[in-house]
């Protein structure tokens, strides 16, 4: 083969950009605050300010950037667009993710040279409408999630000279291709689905009300699991990696802009490594592979629409809250010497204990350890514990090799769904 599938990682701030690039994505996709389907809250928001040195940063990697503009717009976005369109234009994008036809309108006017990427919101479910979308210019469609692996295998053979793209993990949604009001509904036109506020109504708890009987409320439920009837499981289609490449995906897209930093590069890692092992024509343990995204926060895990049926286990009736099966421990950020041993500093994100074993993944290693000192952030007092939030050192048992993206986590299996 010519050209192998991208791999293409979420990133919802510069930190994320980072670690998803080392931790095997060909590409990333970002979006600036105002133009964005996900609102981002935390780290180094991404901004007309930063978005050329976010850019710019993964162009030193020589890895792709697709910068989303998939909101649907009203008059005043699109104006926004005009007056932001020089920063994008200098930023230099690989390429632009598009739903509206507004914006696409303003793109092909003012950014003529940047490639155009059809958003999935456009629900393109069929040969036609990707023909569509190749003859009004765009280089790449980002396919439905409702569509199965023999009807992507259908529309690549029907049209093999655009590129299509396939979300392979992360969250779904129960309206069609994303496009809920609900959010709108919900919260009175404050938090807008498809403007980048979702407030994920679809993960609420719901109870009936039958009008005669005011302030009588009774639980919805399909058995004794409870009530989340709306919330969908997350996708993951790890062990399907064969089967997607040689139906004819170009990219593989792994949502989670809003997740975090251990989530975008623990999923990294598992991908990158499923695919390097079908173009090395290597043999993976299924279940082992599986077992990583089980130590990451999800909501259950189902195929969606790419098996010949519908999964219709997909639904996670029992909670809406992704809960991982490993905890994310602490991250390293930095490195000394002290009495002729190593310590690293790090941050930590759930609390740990000396002598505690953890996990340590990198993207290159993944081994277990364990915590033999803890420091004060001064280095001069001994502790027995780190707790949330604690800027620490430790010294452990056996060190990553390079620990600038070193991550720690709990060891094991917890909260299987």
């Amino acid at each position: 083969m010519d050209k192998k599938v991208e791999l293409l990682l979420p990133a919802g701030n510069i930190e994320k950009l980072d670690y998803a690039i080392n931790y095997g994505a060909d590409a990333v996709y970002m979006g600036m605050v105002d133009f964005s389907l996900r609102s981002m809250r935390k780290g180094e928001i991404i901004t007309a300010d930063n978005l050329k040195k976010t850019i710019d940063l993964a162009h030193t990697y020589n890895k792709k950037v697709y910068m989303t503009l998939n909101i649907y717009a009203y008059d005043e976005d699109i104006e926004n667009l005009h007056q932001n369109i020089d920063i994008i234009k200098d930023a230099n994008p690989d390429a632009l993710i598009v739903s509206d036809f507004g914006i696409l309108n303003v793109i092909k006017n003012k950014l003529p040279d940047i490639d155009i990427h059809i958003s999935t919101q456009t629900n393109t479910l069929n040969s036609d409408a990707v023909k569509f979308w190749r003859d009004f210019g765009a280089t790449r469609v980002i396919l439905a999630r409702e569509l199965s692996i023999k009807q992507l295998a259908q529309i690549r053979k029907n049209v093999p000279d655009i590129e299509l793209e396939v979300f392979v993990h992360g969250a779904q949604c129960v309206s069609l291709s994303g496009r809920c009001l609900l959010s709108d509904y919900m919260t009175h036109g404050e938090r807008k689905a498809n403007h980048g506020g979702c407030s994920q109504p679809c993960r609420w708890k719901y109870k009936l009300l039958e009008e005669t009987r005011p302030g009588e409320y009774y639980e919805i439920e399909e058995t004794a699991r409870g009530t989340h009837i709306l919330s969908t499981k997350d996708l993951a289609l790890i062990n399907y990696i064969p089967q997607l490449i040689e139906a004819g995906a170009d990219s593989f897209k792994i949502e989670g802009r809003t997740k975090s930093l251990y989530y975008v590069s623990a999923v990294a890692k598992a991908y990158r490594r499923a695919i390097d092992a079908y173009y090395n024509g290597e043999t993976v343990d299924k279940e082992e592979m599986f077992n990583q995204l089980l130590k990451i926060g999800n909501r259950g895990y189902t195929t969606g629409f790419y098996l010949d049926e519908q999964d219709h286990e997909g639904y996670s009736y029992d909670v809406s809250k992704g809960l991982a099966g490993s905890d994310f421990l602490f991250e390293f950020w930095d490195k000394t010497e002290k009495d002729g041993e190593t310590l690293f500093k790090v941050k930590i994100k759930n609390k740990i204990l000396l002598n505690d074993r953890v996990e340590i993944i990198t993207p290159t290693e993944c081994f277990e350890t364990t915590v033999e000192k803890i420091y004060k952030a001064t280095v001069d007092e001994e502790k027995e514990v780190g707790n949330t939030n604690d800027e620490i050192w430790v010294k452990l048992s056996q060190n990553p090799q390079n620990y600038k993206y070193a991550l720690a986590r709990t060891i094991g299996i917890k909260n299987v769904r």
